[in-house]
């Protein structure tokens, strides 16, 4: 796979983590004593399976990471990506209500990477619709984040560079 993005974009909602942020979880957020994740409430928090092994396998294809989530608990994203370990991989983090456009936008030019050598995996179909006219290869994801996904993410995004 000799053609790989220049940059890896994740939603986080329901692709990196099975909940909404703002919603179905209550921050701030802890490292508990048995070394799970917790909520204020005491309420376990867990990634999908494979998302650490995704963020490795593209760290080690020297693929650089952002985020780009749509949430209005910023802070609460924010920690959850520390406690999980995760925010080592992430090299630009846009995490702000709004159009996913414009997360786009700022990560271009904070990068310098053009949209077309960018993928972007997320589980909602309005902002693959709206992330895919700026020319960037967006992947669906469903069910979570896993290796598979990012495979077919990141043949569809070779095939897409080769032409047609």
């Amino acid at each position: 796979m000799e053609r790989l993005p220049k940059l890896a974009v994740f939603d986080l909602d329901y692709t990196l983590w099975p909940f909404w942020v703002d919603t179905h979880v209550d921050p701030p957020f802890h490292r508990s004593s048995d070394g799970a994740v917790r909520d204020r409430r005491g309420q376990a928090v867990r990634l999908y399976p494979e998302v650490p092994e995704v963020l490795r396998r593209l760290q080690d294809l020297g693929v650089p990471v952002a985020a780009a989530s749509r949430t209005g608990e910023i802070e609460g994203a924010k920690q959850l990506l520390e406690l999980f370990d995760l925010d080592r991989y992430f090299v630009h983090r846009e995490i702000y209500p709004g159009s996913k456009v414009t997360h786009f936008e700022r990560l271009q030019q904070k990068t310098g990477v053009v949209f077309s050598q960018m993928i972007f995996f997320d589980d909602e179909k309005r902002n693959i619709i709206d992330v895919s006219k700026l020319g960037v290869t967006c992947i669906l994801v469903q069910n979570g984040m896993s290796l598979q996904t990012l495979t077919e993410g990141l043949e569809t995004f070779a095939k897409a560079q080769a032409g047609p």
